[in-house]
C-alpha cells in the first residue's frame, strides 16, 4: 500500500449503539475492508480507530451508517484525523467511562436465529429460557449504568462458562461480545413456587402449564416485572382473576402462539400482523370475530376489541413450546395453537408492576396461586406497550417495554430539560442535546407506590443519562403529585421551574416528535380535563402555538358537570347536564332511575357543586349516556368506547351517515356547542345509527370550527393531541376532512395522544422558553 493511500481516522459513532452488537459489527467490517486499529463502547457511544486504504475507509463510514445492526440506530458518524502509529490488527478493547452521551436500547423479543436454537433438541440451549444474542433480548431493564457492559447489568451475577466464553469472543459467532449471554450452565435459572413460596418440584414449565390448565393463576416473570396469567378459555379462572385483582369489567390482553393461532379469534391485517410480530411485541387492539366473546368468555367483555400479544422472551415461548408437545425445530410456531393465555400485568390496585421475588410474594399473596420466577434481577420496571391502527399507521394508547426510553429526535439542541408530567398515564421525559427520552410507562399518581415510582424514574433517567437538567417542567395544577415532586426535585437541586399548562403541552409533544422548527401553527387539544390558565377545567381547546407561547382561540361550550369529579365515573350526570341545558330538568328523575337523580336535577337548578367543563371526554360521555349506552363507567373510557363501538356496528353494513344539520354553532368568540347534536341523540330509535351520526356531526363540527380558525390567522399547520384522539373514527375521518380542505395535520406517532406524552410536551415547552428567556 502507497503512503499517499493510507489513512488513519479516529472515527466516532452516536445514537444507540450500545447492547446492539455495534463492536462485532464493526470489527466484522474492518476484517472484510482489511482495516487495522480498534474499536471501543465509551460513554458517549462508540469509538475506533481504523487506519488502511483510503477507499476502504470510505466504504467504512457509508456502512456504518447503513449497514448498522438491527438493533441499533445512528444519529450522526464523524471522522477525524488518526493517529500515525500503525497497528498490524483489528481490536475490540475494554470500554471506557466518562460523562454519557449515549443511550442503552429498549428491550426486544427472541430473534429467529434464538428460536431455531431454542427448540433444537441438539443445541446446548435447547429449551433454555434466557437464551439471547446481540440482536434480542433484555437491554434497558437490565442495565445499572453505562457504557453497556456485562459488569454493568444484573447478567453480572453469571460468569460466562468457558463454552459461552468462547461464543463471546468469537469474531464469527452472533454472540461476540453479546453481553446477556448465558446457557443452562452459566445463566439464570428458572423456579416454580406455590403462594406460601414453596418449591414446586418437577420441570417448571411443564408444572407451570400444567397449573394453568387446571384453572389456576400463576404470577410469570418477564422483562420489566411480572404478568398474571390464567386460561383464557376457563371462565371460572377469568373471573376469579377478575375479582382477586379487582377488575371488575376492564379488558384483559391475550397472549397467543403466533399471528395464525389469533385467526379464529379476530382476523389480522396486515399492519396490525406487522406490529404483532415485530421485536417491540406490543399489545395491538385487534377487532373481534362475531363468536369471540363466547370462546374467551369473560376476557373483553361487551367490547368489538381485543388485546392481543405474541410471545416476548424464551420463557413465553416456551410456555407454549409445551402445550405443543416439545415438538422439535420451529415449524410449531407458523402453525395454529390452541393456548391462548390471559396475561395481564401484575399490579394490584392499579400500583406499579411488581418488580422482584420478596415484591411478588407480598404484593400478589392472595392473588396468584403460584410463581414462575427466575434469579435474573429486574432492574427497571417497564410494563407493557399497547397499540392499534388507525388508517394504516400505528398510534400508541401506551408507549413503554419495546420502545422506551428510545429518544424521540428534536428538531435541535438545546437545553437539558427534566419534565414531570401529567398526574394520570404519568411519564417523564428528560432532554439532552437534541433528544427527549420519554419514560416508560409510571401509570395514575393516585397512590404512593405509583408516586414513589416517579421519583425512581426521574433518578433512574438521569444517573442513566448523566445528564444534570438546567430546568424543571411541570404541570399547573398545584395539587398534583408530579408537580410538587418537580417542585421539590427543583428546590433540592437548586434549578427553576416552569409551569406548562396541559393542552399546550399536548400540542407541544406533536410539535417535538415531527422537529416542528418554530413559528405559529394551530394546535386541537381534546380531552377530559387540564387546569386552564384561567384556574378552571379546560378540555376542549383551540389553540395558537408558538414555541413557549399559546393563545386560547376557542373552546367547546361547557356543560355543568353535577358532583364535580364523578361525572367521570358516572355519565348518566352528564347525561342529566345537557338536559338541564336544554331546560328540561324535570325530565331528569324520568329519565334517569339511578340514586340521587332527583338530588342532581336540584344541583344543576341552583347551580350548586356544579363546576363547568368544556372537556370533549364529557361531551362523550353524555352522548353514551343519553344513548343509554353507559351510565356507569367501571373503568375509564368504557362510554366513549361503547358509544364508538356502536357507531362502528352501523358505519360497518351501512356507511357513514351524513352529519346533521345544524347539529352545531359557533360564536363570535370561537366557542362550538354540541347542544343541538346532543339534543337529537334523546329517544332516538336506532341506538347505532344515533352514534355513527354524533361522530359525523362530530367531525363535520370540529372541522369547520378549525377551518374558520385557520382563515382567521392564515396559519395551514395543525397539530393535536388529547386522548379523545384515541377515538379511531373522530381521528381518521377528521384528518380526512381537514387535509381535504388544505390543512397539514400533525398527529402523535411516537408517543400517545393521551397524557402518556405530556411530559414530552413539557419539555419541548421548556427548550423554546430558554431559547428566548
Amino acid at each position: 500500500m502507497s503512503a499517499l493511500a493510507w489513512r488513519s481516522q479516529r472515527i466516532r459513532v452516536t445514537g444507540i449503539v450500545q447492547g446492539v452488537g455495534f463492536r462485532p459489527f464493526v470489527w466484522r467490517l474492518a476484517q472484510q475492508l482489511q482495516l487495522t486499529g480498534w474499536v471501543r463502547n465509551d460513554a458517549q457511544g462508540v469509538e475506533l480507530l481504523a487506519q488502511g486504504n483510503a477507499a476502504e475507509l470510505v466504504e467504512l463510514l457509508r456502512r456504518l451508517r447503513d449497514d448498522a445492526p438491527p438493533l441499533a440506530r445512528v444519529d450522526a458518524v464523524q471522522a477525524q484525523a488518526g493517529v500515525a502509529e500503525a497497528f498490524t490488527t483489528f481490536s475490540i478493547l475494554d470500554s471506557q467511562s466518562g460523562q454519557a452521551s449515549t443511550a442503552i436500547g429498549p428491550d426486544v423479543a427472541v430473534c429467529g436465529d434464538c428460536l431455531g436454537e431454542l427448540f433444537d433438541p441438539a443445541n446446548r440451549r435447547y429449551r433454555h429460557g434466557f437464551i439471547t444474542c446481540t440482536h434480542c433480548g433484555p437491554r434497558f431493564t437490565i442495565t445499572r449504568a453505562l457504557p453497556y457492559d456485562r459488569p454493568q447489568t444484573s447478567m453480572a451475577a453469571f460468569p460466562l462458562c468457558a463454552a459461552c466464553g468462547r461464543d463471546y469472543t468469537s469474531p464469527a459467532n452472533r454472540r461476540f461480545h453479546a453481553e446477556t449471554t448465558c446457557c443452562p450452565q452459566c445463566g439464570p435459572r428458572l423456579s416454580l413456587s406455590d403462594a406460601q413460596g414453596q418449591a414446586i418440584a418437577g420441570d417448571p414449565m411443564a408444572r407451570t402449564l400444567q397449573l394453568l390448565q387446571a384453572g389456576s393463576i400463576v404470577a410469570i416473570k418477564g422483562l420489566g416485572g411480572f404478568h398474571l396469567a390464567c386460561d383464557a378459555r376457563n371462565f371460572d379462572a377469568v373471573a376469579r382473576l377478575r375479582c382477586v385483582k379487582n377488575r371488575e369489567a376492564k379488558p384483559f390482553a391475550v397472549m397467543l402462539a403466533n399471528a395464525a393461532s389469533v385467526a379464529p379469534y379476530a382476523p389480522v391485517p396486515a399492519a396490525e400482523r406487522a406490529l404483532l410480530e415485530s421485536r417491540e411485541r406490543p399489545i395491538v387492539l385487534l377487532p373481534t370475530q362475531a363468536d369471540c366473546e363466547a370462546a374467551l368468555p369473560g376476557v373483553a367483555p361487551g367490547l368489538l376489541n381485543l388485546g392481543v400479544m405474541l410471545p416476548t422472551t424464551p420463557i413465553h415461548f416456551l410456555l407454549f413450546h409445551e402445550a405443543a408437545g416439545r415438538p422439535a425445530g420451529t415449524q410449531w410456531l407458523t402453525e395454529p395453537q390452541s393456548l391462548v393465555l390471559v396475561m395481564t400485568s401484575a399490579n394490584p390496585g392499579g400500583e406499579p408492576i411488581v418488580q422482584g421475588t420478596q415484591e411478588a410474594r407480598t404484593r400478589l399473596k392472595g392473588i396468584a396461586d403460584a410463581i414462575l420466577d427466575h434469579d435474573r434481577d429486574i432492574v427497571a420496571r417497564c410494563d407493557d406497550s399497547v397499540v392499534q391502527v388507525v388508517a394504516g399507521h400505528a398510534q400508541f394508547i401506551r408507549r413503554s417495554r419495546g420502545y422506551a426510553p428510545a429518544a424521540i429526535r428534536l428538531a435541535n439542541e438545546g437545553p437539558s430539560v427534566l419534565a414531570f408530567g401529567a398526574h394520570l398515564k404519568n411519564t417523564v421525559c428528560l432532554s439532552r442535546g437534541a433528544e427527549a427520552f420519554l419514560s416508560p410507562h409510571i401509570g395514575d399518581l393516585d397512590n404512593a407506590a405509583s408516586c414513589d415510582f416517579l421519583d425512581e424514574t426521574v433518578q433512574r433517567l438521569c444517573d442513566l443519562l448523566d445528564v444534570k437538567p438546567e430546568i424543571v417542567a411541570h404541570d399547573l395544577h398545584p395539587d398534583d403529585y408530579s408537580t410538587r415532586a418537580a417542585l421539590a426535585f427543583a428546590a433540592q437541586h437548586g434549578l427553576p421551574t416552569l409551569a406548562v399548562q396541559h393542552h399546550h403541552a399536548h400540542i407541544g409533544a406533536v410539535c417535538a416528535e415531527h422537529g416542528w422548527p418554530g413559528g405559529p401553527l394551530l394546535g386541537l387539544a381534546l380531552d377530559g380535563f387540564g387546569l386552564g390558565l384561567d384556574g378552571k377545567a379546560w378540555g376542549g381547546e383551540l389553540l395558537q402555538v408558538d414555541g413557549a407561547n399559546f393563545q386560547r382561540l376557542g373552546h367547546l361550550r361547557p356543560l355543568a358537570m353535577p358532583g364535580g369529579d364523578r361525572c367521570a365515573r358516572e355519565p348518566w350526570r352528564m347525561a342529566a347536564s345537557v338536559l338541564h341545558e336544554l331546560g328540561r330538568s324535570v325530565d331528569i328523575a324520568q329519565r334517569f332511575k339511578e340514586p340521587g337523580a332527583q338530588t342532581v336535577a336540584a344541583m344543576l337548578e341552583r347551580q350548586f357543586n356544579c363546576p363547568r367543563t368544556p372537556g370533549l371526554g364529557r361531551v362523550f360521555d353524555a352522548a353514551a349516556a343519553l344513548l343509554n349506552l353507559c351510565c356507569y363507567m367501571p373503568y375509564e373510557a368504557l362510554a366513549p368506547v361503547l358509544l364508538e363501538d356502536a357507531a362502528i356496528g352501523f358505519i360497518v353494513k351501512s356507511g357513514w351517515p351524513a352529519p346533521m344539520e345544524d347539529g352545531w354553532a359557533i360564536n363570535a368568540q370561537g366557542q362550538l356547542s354540541l347542544l343541538p347534536l346532543l339534543a337529537s341523540l334523546i329517544g332516538a330509535p336506532d341506538v347505532n345509527q344515533a352514534a355513527a351520526r354524533f361522530h359525523a356531526t362530530l367531525v363535520a363540527a370540529l372541522s369547520d370550527w378549525v377551518m374558520q380558525a385557520a382563515h382567521a390567522t392564515g396559519l395551514t399547520t395543525l397539530a393535536w393531541g388529547g386522548g379523545c384522539f384515541l377515538n379511531t373514527l373522530l381521528s381518521s375521518a377528521l384528518r380526512q376532512n381537514l387535509e381535504q380542505c388544505g390543512l397539514t395535520v400533525l398527529a402523535p406517532r411516537r408517543s400517545s395522544p393521551g397524557d402518556g406524552s405530556i411530559a414530552l410536551g413539557q419539555a419541548w415547552v421548556a427548550m423554546k422558553y430558554l431559547e428566548t428567556n
